[in-house]
């Protein structure tokens, strides 16, 4: 008995087990990219206010941010990549304040997944710029007066109405804490909307969501 087990284990256990990173792979071998726009108060909540970050201050009027632009493999992803790319200055990172909310978090996203896009820093960024500047964000979201809480699935079909040329195979809302956390669009290596992998089809199913306005 214990034999079959073993086998079964050794059979199975690479299908069933959930698809992971990779720290440390060959920068600027992957399959397609990740736009991961954060909706700002939900991260200022649950983690910005207690790091009293910029981003979180009153009146700073950030909504979706740009969190990240990732390399993605079809099965899991790449991360920390070695790479002969010189790492950004700090007026690159500052320049990217207006759409990421802080310089520090730019820093971090070339650092964990700038560094695998086999691009320069100056160019991953551009890029990720251009990537986000391409988003309808619908207006609806910025003119909440209260928190309200919805279906994360109206989350979706508000950025599909505003976007008619994606499908919902392409877009991924996520929760955090009980609260709408991000909107994640995928895209070929030259930014064109595009079906997401397995691992990115993982859609948040809350129907009591909160979704707090902006501050």
């Amino acid at each position: 008995m214990r034999v079959l087990i073993k086998l079964f284990l050794a059979l199975f256990s690479p299908v069933l087990a959930p698809a992971a990173h990779a720290d440390g792979e060959r920068s600027g071998t992957f399959d397609y990219y990740v736009l991961s726009l954060s909706w700002s108060p939900t991260w200022c909540a649950i983690e910005g206010d207690a790091r009293q970050s910029p981003q979180c201050d009153a009146a700073s009027g950030f909504g979706w941010v740009l969190h990240g632009l990732w390399p993605q493999y079809h099965s899991g992803w790449p991360s920390f990549c070695p790479t002969a790319q010189r790492p950004p200055s700090r007026a690159m990172t500052e320049d990217m304040a207006d759409i990421m909310g802080t310089s520090g978090l730019a820093w971090y996203q070339w650092k964990k997944h700038g560094a695998c896009s086999g691009l320069s820093a100056p160019d991953y960024f551009a890029l990720a710029r251009q990537a986000y500047a391409r988003v309808i964000r619908p207006e609806v979201f910025r003119k909440l007066p209260n928190p309200v809480r919805l279906p994360a699935h109206v989350v979706e079909q508000a950025f599909l109405k505003a976007n008619p040329e994606w499908t919902p195979d392409m877009l991924t809302i996520t929760c955090r804490e009980g609260r709408i956390q991000e909107a994640r669009l995928c895209l070929s290596k030259d930014l064109t909307p595009m079906p997401c992998g397995r691992d990115m089809k993982r859609d948040c199913r809350m129907k009591d969501a909160l979704f707090e306005p902006l501050r």
